[in-house]
């Protein structure tokens, strides 16, 4: 049974983690299947958005603690596990981060653990009402927050509310979570998929670069000064206001029509 699954609908590919009856955790396995989804993603020019979501009542609960095996000779468990973190975790969250096309996480239910950092890779996050995120790492098991959680969080919440989340043993609502900025919006259990559809849909419909140049300015902006950031925004458009995209976009306002453009190119 493969662990991830794969649905191609209007130019939106919907990747399904599917290990419900242990509300998917992110297994070695599952890991694997889900970087080569995002490599088919890459590779399909025909794909235009995708949507990561769970099956069953959670969307990723971290960890497999139970399915931790022993060691090789000679290593610790530390150094098995950091080994495969560097080899296969951290260049998935790399990887989500560099998708040449939007990220939309539906968080259907729980997300815990390494599933929070999963959950936050997405351009947009979105959560149903009944979803949560918990930090279980260092009040239970004296662990730091791994896959991204403590680059992700502190930046949308502020480091205070990244401390309390780490430390407080506390789980943190859907509806929260979109109060304090950590999501995008929270909806209806039975109207997720259908809204993260069609947020999904609407980034399809832009520029094929846009994804890539707000990622790419954003985290410019933890870096640079105001007077920094400013002169990079002004390179951006020297480069961007000569592409065929801006002409189009100009050419729909004055014609009062939307813009239309066109997918990756090959």
């Amino acid at each position: 049974m493969s662990t991830v699954l794969w649905d191609l609908e209007n130019s939106v590919a919907t990747l399904t983690l599917n290990l419900p009856h242990k509300l998917n955790p992110i297994a070695l396995d599952l890991q694997h299947e889900l970087r080569e989804a995002f490599a088919r993603v890459r590779e399909d020019r025909s794909v235009r958005a995708v949507v990561l979501t769970g099956a069953g009542k959670a969307f990723c609960v971290g960890a497999d603690l139970s399915a931790m095996r022993p060691p090789d000779a000679g290593e610790t468990l530390g150094d098995q596990t950091a080994k495969w973190m560097q080899s296969v975790s951290n260049p998935l969250i790399e990887e989500m981060r560099a998708l040449p096309v939007p990220l939309v996480c539906a968080v259907n239910g729980a997300a815990a653990g390494a599933g929070v950092g999963l959950a936050l890779a997405g351009d947009v996050t979105l959560a149903a009402k009944s979803a949560y995120f918990y930090l279980s790492f260092l009040p239970k098991l004296g662990i730091v927050p791994d896959l991204g959680c403590t680059w992700f969080i502190p930046r949308l919440v502020g480091p205070a509310r990244a401390m309390g989340l780490s430390l407080l043993d506390e789980r943190l609502t859907a509806e929260r979570a979109a109060q304090w900025g950590l999501i995008w919006t929270c909806v209806e259990d039975d109207l997720l998929l259908l809204e993260a559809q069609q947020v999904a849909e609407r980034l399809a419909r832009l520029p094929a670069h846009a994804v890539l140049e707000a990622r790419k300015a954003f985290e410019a902006s933890a870096r640079h000064t105001l007077p920094e950031q400013l002169h990079y925004e002004s390179e951006r458009q020297r480069e961007l206001l000569n592409r065929p995209e801006f002409a189009e976009g100009v050419s729909a306002f004055l014609q009062k029509r939307a813009p239309t453009f066109p997918g990756r190119k090959s």
